[in-house]
């Protein structure tokens, strides 16, 4: 059953005109930090794609900058403002650092900045910037489970409260259902799944890892079991481990492992081969199951749990993708442009 949420994490404690702005308040972020950001924030920089994608799903006019260039897709599906944004770049992947003197021109109200299991990454970010004086606001997004909150954070740190609690409303309403319909499935009937990352299928995720959350938050079960001992993950198997594996569904984003699955024969031994169970995640504007991890995940758990269940979870995947897409990114899709993304 959907909770009746309140948003009550920003904390306005003392409007004051003193300091850099001129009009400031004083928040409690969700990492428990007290802070002073302007009263009213126009531009908000997103140190990786999961906060700038947060912003963007409260409010598309307050992003600031760009962590990667605009692929086609995202050029396709999202607001043509974004178009113009200097490119910034961002703490994110392997290494990838943001362009400083760009962010010190664009300088933006505040810094989102996401907090991974409490990373030396987050640490890194503060002692970078401190000199910029931007305020620094973190929020957790380890798990899919705290998009929620973190939404009803954000609608009102930015003023648009109404906007934050109307997704925080839907993520927890996806969560519900899907641990109801989870709990309705035996652990002896879960199905084995085998995430195919890579041209070759041959990286995957471990079962802890942030990466492959949805496959066990849909009621699967991530074959390979392990523990994940960092962010990025991408751990190399072999063919002869997937065969051993020999998982009953294999999901994957990577169009150039489609296009040679058919064409390697040891594949073919594999049961979710065999049985035609071999699905190719949706992607736009930006992947629904991962990489980067973003709000989509609340469309693509539902994908999931409906492509491992159909039975058990019988959704009308057309009209939820079209409600999913006219509330987080205003988008009308009609009924071919539904199908074409689900049947990428």
């Amino acid at each position: 059953m959907l909770k009746n949420r309140l948003c009550y994490f920003v904390v306005l404690i003392i409007m004051t005109v003193c300091g850099p702005y001129a009009a400031a308040r004083d928040i409690i972020d969700m990492t428990g930090r007290r802070l002073t950001v302007p009263d009213e924030i126009r531009k908000v920089y997103g140190t990786s794609p999961p906060s700038t994608y947060m912003v963007y799903a409260v409010d598309p006019g307050r992003v600031a900058g760009l962590n990667f260039p605009l692929n086609q897709s995202e050029q396709q599906f999202l607001d043509q403002r974004l178009r113009k944004l200097p490119l910034i770049g961002g703490w994110f992947g392997q290494g990838r650092v943001p362009n400083l003197e760009t962010l010190l021109q664009v300088h933006p109200d505040i810094i989102l900045d996401c907090m991974w299991q409490k990373s030396a990454a987050n640490e890194m970010v503060e002692r970078v910037v401190k000199p910029f004086q931007i305020p620094v606001v973190h929020v957790p997004l380890d798990a899919l489970a705290d998009y929620p909150d973190v939404f009803c954070f954000l609608g009102q740190l930015l003023n648009q409260q109404e906007r934050g609690q109307m997704l925080s409303r839907y993520a927890q309403k996806t969560l519900d259902e899907i641990v109801r319909v989870r709990a309705a499935i035996p652990e002896d009937s879960r199905v084995t799944v085998y995430y195919a990352e890579g041209a070759d299928g041959l990286s995957t995720e471990c079962h802890t890892s942030l990466h492959a959350q949805l496959i066990s938050l849909s009621g699967g079960k991530n074959v390979h079991r392990c523990s994940d001992e960092g962010n990025y993950g991408m751990q190399k198997v072999s063919m002869e481990q997937v065969l051993k594996y020999n998982p009953q569904v294999i999901i994957s984003h990577e169009a150039l492992f489609f296009s040679r699955l058919a064409a390697n024969p040891k594949w073919k031994n594999i049961r979710a081969v065999r049985d035609g169970r071999v699905y190719r995640i949706p992607k736009e504007p930006f992947n629904w199951f991962d990489r980067p991890p973003s709000f989509m995940r609340l469309l693509g758990v539902k994908w999931l749990m409906h492509t491992l269940y159909p039975s058990v979870y019988p959704l009308n995947l057309m009209a939820e993708t079209q409600s999913f897409y006219k509330l987080f990114l205003n988008i009308c899709l009609d009924d071919a442009a539904t199908r074409a993304l689900l049947q990428p």
